[in-house]
């Protein structure tokens, strides 16, 4: 990559070491997983063709209306809203919750836990499905820490309240919904909690008192959100035994097709016992139909099956217009080893130089933080786009349940990149119109690139980007893919 160090001589002969071990694992981890996609019938997930739909999915549906909300400041106060506007009925499903979260700021702030009584007072069903927690003290939260936040969400309120525990072992319940009277869903990445780093925080990034945090939601209305629904109702009565009213499908309210895509494992839920890997394969569709841009925002990167997409895509570049632009957090909360391997493995295909991986930061004052990017969305050739809760690992893609939305429209796809690309650019919207490939040529690896030399001389950075070195240490960088090994069964 560009702006990379060249290694010494015993770097490289320990480069070539680690990387054949690494590929070891690597060849072990998609023979498991192929072994194990098999046995429950969801081979076509890892072989599926070049698509821009997922067959396996739910069904599209025609006739939505589609907002994609970037950055807390954003999203956060929309979901507000539109509980406090809640008529019937309001089911949250998360990976933790925390009951002071305040999803609006300033002057009108509202904490979660207000909210939710507020709304189930006035009649409203409100009905909110939390992960169990970790049953072993290995990583947060943990079950004690779940117990404690049901008990004060519940202390004198009227709010329905379930914990899901049914869990792989390792894994966890990591899909962010919020469904609101059966006819508008958020499906994104932002969870309603402060466990590990602020939501709130707006597309300037700037310097605040915790970590800067980049993340994206949907919001979606019409006939879609029917099958949201259906997904929440079926965990609701997996864990709660209470099956719940079918309201009438919604309307069509815009000209959006949608789709909805899980990763719910095998032999979770009865209603499920074969799974559901339907993001791994929207995903692998997509790329393989990629032919001009593959653009990434994701926590992490070590799904061995999607980087070996990745890499096939580089060394043999389906066009001379082809770029990949990857942006993920410089120190992810876990995984960081792993992601930093897969990188080295796209670094070592990009033999012309496409491929672009950055992370981003906030600055003020003579001050630098990292920003941590927690997003999760796709975007491909600005005709394909995913967003969800589903991280590019093993765990969100084979292990977790995981909820995420795809649409195959091209003004959304198009215009949500360049939103996003004008944020982490710094630029207004009519600066990044141009095509992708001169875009990255002429702006994002500079800007990063020079950044990154800043940075090593110690000189106060001047922009949000910065280039994302690969690293060549795998064989240390592959605990996420063994782990797969001890725990997929």
């Amino acid at each position: 990559m560009s702006g990379a160090r060249r290694p010494s001589g015993v770097a490289r002969a320990l480069g070539r070491v680690d990387a054949a071990v690494g590929d070891a694992v690597e060849r072990a981890v998609r023979v498991h997983h192929r072994r194990r996609l098999r046995r429950v019938g969801w081979l076509p997930a890892l072989d599926a063709p070049a698509s821009f739909v997922a067959p396996h999915a739910f069904s599209p549906r025609e006739g939505n209306r589609v907002e994609v909300l970037v950055d807390g400041a954003a999203a956060l106060p929309r979901i507000a809203a539109a509980i406090r506007a809640a008529e019937h009925s309001v089911d949250l499903a998360g990976w933790f919750f925390s009951p002071d979260f305040e999803l609006t700021r300033g002057p009108e702030r509202r904490a979660l836990s207000g909210l939710l009584r507020e709304t189930a007072g006035r009649g409203v069903e409100v009905r909110l499905l939390a992960w169990a927690g970790a049953p072993l003290p290995l990583f947060r939260p943990g079950r004690r820490q779940v117990e404690n936040v049901m008990a004060e969400l519940s202390d004198g309120a009227r709010l329905r309240l379930a914990t899901d525990r049914r869990e792989r072992p390792m894994h966890c319940h990591h899909e962010k919904l919020v469904i609101v009277d059966g006819r508008q869903a958020f499906v994104g990445g932002i969870d309603l909690t402060d466990l590990d780093g602020d939501r709130f925080d707006s597309g300037s990034h700037p310097i605040r008192s915790g970590t800067g945090w980049h993340d994206a939601t949907m919001l979606t209305e019409g006939p879609v959100v029917e099958d949201v629904a259906r997904h929440f109702g079926m965990r609701w009565w997996e864990v709660t035994g209470e099956r719940l009213a079918t309201p009438d499908p919604p309307k069509p309210a815009g000209d959006v097709r949608v789709q909805v895509a899980r990763t719910v494992p095998e032999r979770v839920y009865g209603s499920l016992p074969l799974g559901d890997f339907s993001i791994l394969e929207a995903y692998v569709g997509a790329l393989r139909a990629a032919r001009t841009l593959v653009y990434l925002e994701n926590q992490f990167l070590w799904s061995s099956e999607i980087v070996e997409i990745l890499a096939g895509l580089l060394r043999r570049p389906p066009s001379d217009e082809f770029r990949m632009v990857v942006v993920l957090p410089a120190h992810p909360s876990t995984g960081g080893d792993d992601t930093r391997g897969e990188l080295a493995v796209l670094s070592d295909a990009d033999v012309d130089g496409r491929l672009l991986c950055c992370t981003l930061v906030a600055r003020g004052n003579g001050a630098i933080e990292p920003v941590y990017v927690h997003a999760k969305i796709g975007i491909v050739d600005d005709r394909w786009l995913t967003l969800g809760s589903a991280n590019l690992n093993e765990h969100s893609l084979f292990n977790d349940t995981e909820v995420n939305l795809v649409v195959a429209d091209p003004a959304l796809a198009a215009t949500t990149r360049r939103r996003l690309w004008a944020e982490h650019l710094e630029l207004p919207l009519d600066a990044v119109a141009d095509d992708p490939a001169t875009l990255v040529d002429d702006v994002w690896r500079p800007t990063a690139t020079e950044q990154l030399a800043r940075r090593r001389a110690g000189d106060p950075a001047t922009h949000r980007l910065l280039l994302l070195p690969g690293v060549s240490r795998r064989a240390r960088r592959l605990l996420g893919p063994i782990q797969s090994l001890l725990v997929d069964g």
